[in-house]
């Protein structure tokens, strides 16, 4: 009979940030889940870490994609806002709408056709070419954002500026939110 060895289990590697500061399983999952742009991205990472800092991760990422929708809604509020109060006027909903990204609207209408209207089986044969179009329509979108949002074509300036923004803001609130300081830890297994 061969012998059969016993391997241990496989060392979970931790970002060094995560492990230079002691920071907590669920803690690291949510800051990953908050700043890694795809949802596979947060699952790979958080795996990395713990099951429960991947389960958290998951969490925030599909929290994030659900919500935005309402946050692309109130940015679109307050710049109009702030465009009036430049102007000295009070911005109509036409304005409103001026500043909505419609993006979030196809993204809620194709959403809600896979899901409650389209057969499972037609969902499942269309997965490998809507997710290579998807891939390609988003880069080409967060670009064209990138280049609409920056002024005298600092587009690098701005992303590198806004992703330390977004380390540091949802690490705090990963910190606030599942570290057990505004409310009890979750218990994630």
């Amino acid at each position: 009979m061969p012998c059969k060895v016993k391997r241990p289990p496989p060392r979970r590697h931790r970002p060094w940030i995560a492990k230079s500061t002691g920071m907590d399983d669920l803690v690291a999952g949510a800051w990953l889940g908050g700043t890694l742009d795809t949802s596979a991205s947060v699952v790979a990472a958080g795996a990395l870490v713990s099951d429960a800092a991947m389960k958290t991760g998951v969490i925030v990422k599909f929290s994030q994609n659900a919500l935005i929708g309402v946050a692309a809604f109130m940015l679109a509020i307050w710049w109009a806002l702030k465009a009036g109060a430049a102007a000295g006027q009070r911005p109509s909903a036409r304005v409103i709408w001026e500043r909505f990204p419609k993006f979030v609207l196809g993204f809620v209408a194709v959403s809600a056709v896979f899901s409650f209207w389209l057969p499972d089986d037609v969902v499942a044969g269309t997965r490998g070419a809507l997710g290579e179009i998807r891939t390609w329509w988003f880069a080409l979108a967060f670009v064209c954002i990138g280049l609409a949002t920056t002024e005298q074509g600092r587009p690098a300036l701005a992303f590198i500026g806004a992703q330390l923004f977004n380390v540091f803001w949802t690490l705090l609130l990963a910190w606030l939110l599942f570290g057990g300081v505004l409310l009890p830890q979750p218990v994630i297994n």
